[in-house]
């Protein structure tokens, strides 16, 4: 049960990951539309985001850089 409960903890909504990224809501919204990153999870009416998903898009945005 535990482990079931932190799951659910790491379930964010539109609001708080337009928060973290930045963005505006209707950014997440259109993302979504689209079918871009990040993944979703649909709780009856509800949209939510896991941490990792977030985390992944983060990632895969992230620019590396080479001194010479």
């Amino acid at each position: 049960m535990a482990n079931e409960n932190n799951q659910l903890e790491t379930l964010l909504t539109e609001h708080q990951v337009a928060e973290l990224l930045k963005v505006s809501v209707a950014t997440i919204r259109r993302r979504r539309l689209f079918r871009q990153p990040p993944d979703f999870v649909k709780i009856g009416a509800s949209v939510r985001y896991r941490r990792e998903a977030i985390q992944r898009l983060i990632e895969a945005g992230e620019q590396r850089t080479e001194t010479r």
